[in-house]
């Protein structure tokens, strides 16, 4: 078929379903949380007010962005201009200006401040929190890049932030960027004491972490503090003697045992609980444990891999496995943050800069979490699934991406959606539960002690 060429002056865009997430950022009044939390400000009266510049780089994260220069597919929107109320969009370098701007102070107490608030919309009390740590690759000089552990590409310059997770609502409690030589749990101590300042008093009922979290001094601050854990222990040579001589094993199931017993490290001052976990190698879920190279060549020992945990607890072995599985989430936190919100992408030259960007894609994957639960509520993109957790770059494509403009009736302006006709019920139940749902959110917790 032979088609002709012609323009249109109607301003159309392509993001209309991010006007759901206009309304959630209204009814959160998470304006008014910016305007709080003491965010740097312009130095002339000319310059763009730093809420705007922050809501403006959150809009473009959830529209696709993964470097600073693509706000610009957003700034040139009109329709996304008038939905979020601004009289004129920000070019990209006055986004980047105001995050060098941040320096530690203003990170701790903007950033505490937002975090504070934002757990303060969840009626959640007893949370799980979940410790964990990854590796951002850089590729230029800039601060904090250093030579470090790095699997992905070895021998280059990276990051190492320290991250804390709420495994109950999915959503990030804490992050510290770290240069790329720093340990596991390098400065964890303060690290957990600021998170739980972050999360607004808000108790912890279990705290889970891996084996590089394993140290003597952290585990006598969460005795100090009450805490229940549940932290995987390196398999060095005393602990593999320790599971090896263990007679106590028991089956939970086919290829599956556990063995509880008290265990004293070299470096502890009393011994605590141990479990231990031995899987056969022909179980898939197998390859999560190791097998002891102490006695790799035994040809009984050699057909299982092991892990221990070390607790607090007193539950059934069982029950504390199970837990700690459910510690494996946070991974799948760590890729969508890398991949959908591009949480390893901003990166600036100074150190409290892109401490500051990190953390703003962190808080911009918190507020799509609330929207997904709050008001997507699991069951929602018509699949007939109510536990299905859709990440971002499905919601894109099948909410977020609806073409629409804006028309004026009765001095009332009005966003209007080319969608198909069977959408349009649920699109509109959407709609008015965005504007309309109850506040806090009340999630189930996911770990409650005995």
């Amino acid at each position: 078929m032979d088609f002709e060429l012609q323009f249109s002056d109607k301003e159309i865009t392509a993001w209309g379903g991010m006007g759901l997430m206009q309304r959630l950022l209204d009814h959160l009044d998470f304006g008014g949380a910016l305007r709080a939390s003491g965010l740097p400000q312009p130095g002339s009266n000319r310059g763009y007010r730093p809420e705007q510049l922050i809501v403006q780089f959150m809009l473009s994260v959830w529209c696709g962005a993964n470097r600073f220069e693509h706000g610009e597919v957003t700034r040139h929107d009109p329709v996304l201009r008038r939905l979020f109320g601004f009289k004129r969009m920000a070019n990209f370098k006055a986004v980047m200006r105001l995050f060098r701007k941040f320096t530690q102070a203003d990170n701790e107490r903007a950033l505490g401040y937002l975090y504070c608030w934002l757990f303060g919309q969840v009626a959640l009390d007893g949370l799980t929190l979940d410790l964990d740590s990854t590796v951002m690759t850089r590729y230029g000089q800039q601060q904090g890049a250093t030579r470090g552990y790095n699997p992905s590409k070895p021998g280059r310059a990276s990051h190492h932030p320290l991250m804390a997770f709420v495994s109950d609502t999915r959503m990030v409690a804490n992050c510290w960027l770290r240069p790329g030589n720093s340990h596991t749990a390098n400065n964890v101590q303060a690290f957990l004491d600021n998170t739980l300042d972050k999360l607004g008093g808000k108790r912890v009922s279990l705290l889970r972490a891996d084996s590089g979290f394993c140290d003597n001094a952290f585990l006598e601050e969460l005795e100090q503090k009450k805490l229940h854990h549940i932290i995987a222990l390196r398999l060095n040579q005393p602990v593999q003697r320790a599971l090896v001589n263990q007679h106590a094993w028991w089956t939970l199931d086919d290829g599956i045992e556990l063995a509880s017993f008290d265990y004293q490290a070299p470096s502890w001052p009393k011994a605590r609980r141990v479990i231990g976990i031995r899987q056969h190698i022909q179980r898939r879920a197998a390859a999560k444990g190791k097998t002891l190279s102490l006695f790799a060549d035994d040809p009984q020992l050699g057909q299982y891999r092991y892990a221990a945990l070390v607790t607090d607890l007193a539950l059934p072995a069982q029950e504390i496995w199970r837990s700690y599985r459910g510690r494996a989430d946070c991974e799948n936190r760590i890729k969508e943050l890398k991949y959908d919100f591009a949480a390893d992408s901003f990166c600036l030259n100074d150190f409290w800069a892109t401490e500051a960007c990190l953390n703003f894609a962190m808080l911009a994957y918190n507020l799509m979490s609330l929207f997904r639960q709050a008001v997507l509520k699991t069951a929602v993109l018509q699949n007939g699934s109510s536990d299905v957790q859709h990440t971002l770059k499905t919601l894109r494509y099948k909410l977020f991406a609806k073409a629409g403009y804006i028309a004026t009736q009765g001095r009332k302006d009005i966003l209007k959606l080319c969608v198909a006709m069977r959408q349009r019920e649920w699109l509109e139940g959407l709609w008015d539960r965005s504007k309309t749902f109850e506040m806090p959110v009340r999630f189930t917790p996911v770990f409650t002690p005995a």
